[in-house]
């Protein structure tokens, strides 16, 4: 999906700020996708973006319906695994927060905006929540939604479809653990593995496979790269969370 590991911008109508902050995080290294008004998306857009941004018009506390679309984007974000950060007017955030209470619990920038304070703000709140991270690196979408969805309740949890995404994804965004996938095309887990190694700033990140051969043989092809550990892809949700929180205890 184009909003894969990507900071999406929400827009209630286009505008020249709006183009800044899309400039703005660009700059700073961010995969940027700007939605105007396709509110329908969100819950899609929140199981795989970085973060989402939602840029507030101003005297929104004043428009009914307006108010009801805020309502319905931090509803269908709620129970998933992405933050957000709300840019709107200060005097109108106490209001939000009295209409909405769950409102509280979203980063806020003030407007008007200085952009020297966005990429710190962007920072932040990649960074909040508390939960160990975790980052999947596999090219099969459905797995790794599966696996998403086994450990989202108690891990802030990123997904790459490739080496390189993942490569790129971790120079900006650090994790406690990274899931690989042992076999995938162009550039295979191993190879994937010998790059993340070779990279000083996360080399010291565990590194677990993820493997659908559960052979003698298999399996010692896997450890003879000397990762954190493996996981078997048949393996069941305890049976993975498990794992998972014996590599985080070690």
């Amino acid at each position: 999906m184009e909003w894969d590991l990507a900071i999406v911008l929400i827009l209630y109508k286009p505008s020249v700020v709006a183009k800044t902050i899309e400039r703005k995080l660009t700059e700073c290294g961010y995969k940027v996708v700007t939605v105007a008004r396709e509110f329908g998306k969100i819950k899609e857009m929140a199981e795989s973006a970085l973060l989402l941004i939602t840029y507030l018009p101003g005297d929104i506390a004043d428009d009914p319906d307006e108010m009801k679309v805020l309502d319905n984007i931090q509803e269908q974000i709620w129970k998933s695994n992405t933050n957000m950060l709300l840019i709107g007017e200060k005097k109108d955030r106490p209001r939000l927060i009295q209409h909405n209470n769950r409102l509280e619990h979203f980063a806020w920038l003030d407007r008007p905006l200085k952009m020297e304070e966005l990429e710190q703000a962007v920072l932040d709140t990649i960074y909040t929540g508390g939960k160990k991270k975790i980052l999947i690196v596999d090219d099969n979408p459905s797995f790794a939604r599966m696996v998403t969805e086994w450990m989202k309740e108690d891990y802030q949890v990123y997904s790459a479809k490739s080496g390189m995404d993942a490569i790129t994804f971790l120079l900006k965004t650090p994790v406690d653990l990274i899931l690989l996938d042992y076999e995938m095309p162009v550039v295979d887990g191993p190879q994937v593995f010998q790059m993340l190694r070779q990279e000083p700033s996360i080399k010291h990140i565990p590194i677990v496979f993820l493997t659908g051969v559960g052979t003698r043989e298999g399996v010692e092809r896997v450890m003879a790269l000397k990762p954190n550990g493996y996981i078997l892809k048949s393996t069941t949700r305890d049976s993975l969370l498990d794992s998972i929180r014996g590599v985080l205890t070690e």
